[in-house]
């Protein structure tokens, strides 16, 4: 019983052999069960399994490298590289360039189904960090320029704004989006029944290489520099915006 007292009193965040809350918060919004609906985006896996050759299922290898395919052309040198420009901004107070960023990243999603889930994801992310994070600056900014019509509320900005409130590092909330980005194409394969769930969890862990990489190569790109180039996979969230029932929202 005393040592679950001195645990109860012990201030942990001033001591560096213990963790502290913000080591918390990265796990809070890194976790899956936080409400931002990722879960219901297949990033157009749903439809490559349903157009697959009916003599031909998907494998592991191919969803191995339909992720790294994600991270290393898109989700790396666009949102990653957002997240760090975010907190560029925020260094700065630069809040014109934090719109600019918001408006850069909607144009560059070519496809409408996709831009609308970041939308929704963002705008979700965002209400959510702002019912507890004691009223942030640059949160509020962000969810006044929604509302009033100047920004659009993608995710990847609400996600940096999201994690800067919470006291999280700009390198962390880099792997934190890729790794959820991981995880939601993972999930959609197990539900599709492509993968099992050690087949997932082992897909997690030969990723992280990719994942890490991609996070030192992108953090600190400027927005200027942004690039994505995945024509083949574009044209597969083309496909699933126009199929007539799915059960993924991308």
């Amino acid at each position: 019983m005393n040592l679950i007292k001195d645990l109860m009193y012990m201030n942990i965040e001033n001591d560096d052999n213990f963790i502290s809350i913000d080591d918390i918060s990265f796990l809070q919004l890194s976790d899956s069960f936080f409400p931002t609906g990722l879960y219901t985006n297949s990033n157009g896996l749903e439809s490559l399994f349903y157009n697959k050759d009916k003599n031909k299922k998907l494998t592991y290898n191919d969803i191995f490298d339909f992720v790294k395919a994600y991270i290393s052309q898109q989700v790396g040198p666009t949102d990653c590289s957002v997240i760090g420009n975010v907190y560029n901004c925020i260094q700065k107070n630069d809040y014109s360039t934090l719109l600019e960023l918001d408006g850069v990243y909607y144009f560059m999603r070519l496809i409408d189904e996709t831009r609308s889930a970041s939308i929704r994801s963002g705008i979700q992310l965002l209400r959510c960090i702002s019912s507890f994070t004691n009223n942030d600056e640059y949160v509020n900014f962000y969810l006044k320029n929604i509302k009033d019509g100047s920004a659009k509320g993608v995710y990847p900005v609400s996600f940096a704004l999201s994690c800067n409130a919470m006291n999280i590092k700009k390198e962390r909330s880099g792997l934190m989006l890729l790794y959820g980005f991981t995880i939601s194409v993972v999930g959609a394969a197990l539900r599709l029944g492509i993968l099992q769930h050690y087949d997932g969890q082992r897909l997690i862990h030969e990723i992280k290489s990719v994942i890490l990489s991609s996070v030192i190569n992108n953090i600190n790109r400027s927005y200027s520099s942004m690039w994505q180039f995945i024509p083949q996979l574009d044209i597969i969230q083309i496909q699933h915006e126009q199929m007539d029932s799915k059960m993924f929202i991308t």
